[in-house]
């Protein structure tokens, strides 16, 4: 005897098959990425902007996508290496640190000459100026797309010993992170000494180093003021840092999926643009000891104001010595980098 299923009970089967078969489907789209962070070592906006934002990646980009998120200091990594591990296909989205990959693709490091970009405003036209430019060199070089830039701020100088301006660094030992840098602190007669962040502080404890350069904040994070007495915040570089995605990665989204997660990025670098900037006050204050100190612990260094003489000097240094030095290196490795920067980052900085 044969067994006749009404007209909704055929539509329910239906309904239960459709809905077995989709379940398999819809979990096998989900993807599953893996990023390189900034160092914990850096500070505030590692820890309260982009850990946030990549633990809870698949909300706030509402795509359905979750990340293996892992600072640069916790995996065994240097961060000089992030481009070629990109390359290899060992990770799908990195945070990128610009200066510190600039020996693998001299190109990155046009987005922030010592002295071009002085305060936020500035690098912000820099950036955006500049960002086609870097992002059709990695996809070229190394198969990664650019989806943001954003900086820690000001990068500006502490010493142990007493300074009333940035002449008086002549004759001492300074931290550097990029050889754009080291030839400007030559420039003024300071011995440039290539040092990580991690490293720094036991650096300058150890007399390694007389003063170093790095942002207030991170600064502050990382305990150089205990090991410091004095604080010139003189803008030398912006710290760009990127977020970049592999190609191969990229090109798994659907265009409207791709759109979602550059509007997602662009409102990430945006909201730590203006954070930067407020982390940058703050710790200027916690450092010296003023209020209001709400981000970070207060130190007493001694404030040393910027005079008229060492602004100029900075901003000089594109011209002087930036722009050629890199220029040098840059053209010989992708001929014709000079002249794009020129091109587009000039006419931002009202050169002719």
């Amino acid at each position: 005897m044969k067994t006749l299923l009404n007209p909704s009970g055929l539509l329910a089967c239906a309904a239960l098959a459709c809905a077995l078969l989709a379940a398999p489907a819809q979990a096998q789209e989900r993807l599953k990425f893996k990023a390189i962070g900034q160092p914990l070592a850096t500070g505030l906006i590692q820890k309260n902007k982009e850990q946030p934002f990549f633990e809870n990646f698949a909300a706030r980009t509402g795509l359905p996508i979750d990340v293996d998120y892992k600072p640069i200091d916790t995996l065994g990594l240097k961060d000089t290496e992030q481009l070629r591990v990109m390359k290899a296909g060992l990770f799908d989205i990195v945070s990128l640190r610009v200066s510190q990959n600039s020996r693998d693709e001299p190109t990155l490091l046009g987005l922030d000459l010592v002295g071009a970009s002085p305060d936020y405003a500035t690098g912000r036209k820099v950036a955006k100026a500049y960002f086609d430019t870097v992002d059709a060199r990695l996809q070229q070089q190394f198969g990664v797309k650019l989806l943001g830039v954003w900086p820690f701020g000001p990068q500006i100088l502490f010493c142990k010993k007493p300074i009333a301006k940035l002449a008086d660094i002549k004759g001492m030992k300074v931290r550097v992170y990029d050889q754009n840098l080291a030839k400007f602190i030559e420039m003024v007669g300071g011995t440039p000494v290539p040092v990580s962040f991690a490293d720094t502080h036991q650096s300058l404890s150890l007399g390694v180093v007389d003063c170093a350069i790095t942002g207030p904040s991170s600064a502050n994070s990382a305990g150089w003021p205990e090991v410091t007495t004095h604080q010139l915040p003189l803008g030398f570089q912006m710290a760009l840092n990127g977020y970049a995605i592999s190609m191969k990665s990229w090109n798994q989204l659907k265009p409207d999926q791709q759109a979602k997660l550059k509007t997602a990025f662009d409102k990430l670098t945006d909201e730590i643009w203006t954070y930067s900037e407020e982390l940058f006050q703050d710790a200027l204050n916690c450092n010296t000891g003023k209020d209001p100190c709400t981000t970070g612990k207060k130190f007493k260094l001694t404030p040393v104001a910027v005079t008229a003489g060492d602004g100029d000097l900075i901003r000089s240094a594109v011209t002087k010595v930036s722009l050629p030095v890199w220029a040098e290196v840059c053209d010989k490795s992708n001929p014709g980098c000079s002249q794009k920067w020129q091109a587009t980052v000039g006419p931002a900085l009202g050169q002719k």
